[in-house]
């Protein structure tokens, strides 16, 4: 799956995001308030679509929304 389409994911899961918002240098927790329930949206997100399990450090040293994405590429592809 593409980083575009792992973007338009994200934007679906947070309603205060715009279509086209996010770009793959975007720190994401720039554009909404970062808590934990985010977070959990985000981890149950890259669940159903991916299949693979990230957790909150796993965000935590995320800065874009690609190292983020790359993240998760890397865990799909260890799984």
């Amino acid at each position: 799956m593409s980083i575009e389409k792992f973007i338009d994911l994200v934007e679906e899961e947070f309603e205060e995001l715009e279509k086209g918002t996010l770009k793959p240098d975007s720190n994401f927790r720039e554009y909404f308030e970062w808590n934990s329930v985010n977070a959990l949206i985000i981890i149950a997100l890259v669940d159903s679509e991916y299949d693979v399990s990230i957790n909150a450090e796993d965000i935590q040293n995320s800065e874009s929304v690609q190292d983020l994405y790359n993240k998760v590429m890397q865990l799909k592809e260890a799984s």
